[in-house]
């Protein structure tokens, strides 16, 4: 597929209720998300400002997209392969969220962690961490981005000292289609989201005022979440303005999940199999989490276990200011 051709799929009329062919609905789909990734790659590559169409346009055909997936069935499309959701962050976009938080230039960072970021670690450790930072976490129907609904989201800031706790927490609700009062909100086995949580309210799309206040918010601390590559995505596919921002540098993205396995030596001497990165064994081994707990998969509660966690890898790694002057 060619941009010509992209564009064109962009401005086609989609009427999924008008079909019942899931080999029909599928073909839509797919190409669909063919023109979805290379539009988003045409856009990002142009010069800022000298983008050949909106961002708009791709928001508008990820809208399209969710609803020929409902027409196909979201556990039909569960463990297929996304070509949208990113699987880490850039490079830069981890420098960038180190040389944050030690208020450091970024080309020292960038020099410190070498080729491909692979020394990262060093850097980490290199100098102090201060701040304010938001937490945000999200809850969806979907792995997809263009494929599902955004149903709960959290947000928390926290200020990066010892002692700080979580403040100015936030969590809601968003709709869905009216489908799935009857079949069920998907990926409930793990969130635990059902339909008296969503019925009834506004879909997170159509919400313009969550909207300013998220973008007000990521564009004035940065943003924090435990692999960030996945709220990074979905809100580039659902909350307006996102894209643009990133795009001029300002919202930066810290993952959390870097940060465990850059720090965290026990990630690299725990089998693979048992994720010694995610939220909740990382949160139990830095103590967050009693025995027996788990992770809720609940937006703000998601929020609050991770930004305790990360205070207390850095705390254990003594990168608060002051902390490396203090005798033992």
């Amino acid at each position: 597929m060619n941009l010509a051709q992209a564009l064109e799929v962009a401005g086609a009329i989609s009427l999924p209720g008008f079909f019942s062919d899931e080999a029909a609905l599928n073909q839509e789909r797919l190409a669909n998300e063919e023109a979805l990734a290379l539009l988003v790659e045409t856009w990002r590559a142009a010069p800022l400002g000298h983008e050949p169409f909106s961002f708009d346009l791709v928001l508008t055909l990820a809208d399209k997209n969710r609803a020929v997936c409902d027409a196909i069935g979201a556990d039909r499309l569960r463990d297929v392969p996304s070509p949208i959701l990113e699987r880490r962050l850039s490079d830069e976009d981890l420098c960038r969220a180190v040389a944050w938080l030690q208020k450091r230039p970024l080309e020292d960072v960038v020099r410190e962690a070498g080729p491909e970021a692979r020394d990262l670690g060093i850097a980490y450790i290199a100098a102090p961490v201060s701040g304010t930072v938001c937490g945000f976490d999200i809850e969806t129907t979907s792995k997809d981005p263009v494929r599902g609904y955004i149903v709960n989201a959290g947000v928390a800031l926290m200020e990066l000292t010892p002692k700080a706790k979580p403040k100015n927490a936030y969590a809601a609700y968003f709709g869905i289609p009216d489908r799935y009062a009857e079949t069920g909100v998907p990926l409930s086995d793990i969130h635990h989201i059902t339909w008296k949580d969503v019925g009834g309210k506004v879909p997170f799309r159509e919400n313009r005022a969550v909207h300013e206040a998220l973008l007000a918010t990521f564009t004035t601390v940065p943003l924090v979440a435990h692999n960030a590559a996945f709220e990074d995505t979905w809100l580039t596919f659902n909350l307006p303005g996102y894209a643009q921002a990133r795009k001029e540098g300002k919202i930066v993205i810290i993952d959390s999940r870097d940060i465990c396995r850059r720090l965290d030596p026990d990630v690299r001497a725990l089998p693979r199999e048992s994720s010694p990165a995610s939220l909740e064994n990382w949160a139990l081994r830095r103590k967050t989490l009693k025995p027996g707990q788990a992770e809720k998969h609940l937006g703000l509660d998601d929020v609050k276990l991770m930004l305790r966690t990360m205070q207390a890898e850095f705390k254990k790694r003594k990168l608060f200011p002051g902390m490396r002057d203090k005798k033992k």
